[in-house]
């Protein structure tokens, strides 16, 4: 399968474990061979502040599908 980082950008990441919407990929980490290792997304909107904590990480063998709107991860 062959995606851009554009592509990936606009999909929704959700947890299938608790079905909870992570946001959308901030940024990829690659390895020495070029292989992704990591994506981020946007960390957790606190109630009292208007701001969102650190980006979580995720480690790209989490996923478990790339669909054509979503990205399904297992966060157990």
């Amino acid at each position: 399968m062959n995606i851009s980082y554009c592509e990936l950008r606009e999909k929704e990441v959700i947890n299938i474990f608790d079905g909870k919407k992570l946001g959308r990929v901030l940024d990829l980490n690659f390895d020495d061979k070029g292989q992704i290792r990591t994506f981020s997304v946007p960390g957790e909107k606190s109630f009292f502040k208007n701001f969102s904590q650190e980006p979580q990480v995720i480690p790209w063998c989490k996923i478990i599908k790339i669909g054509i709107d979503t990205i399904l991860v297992d966060l157990c």
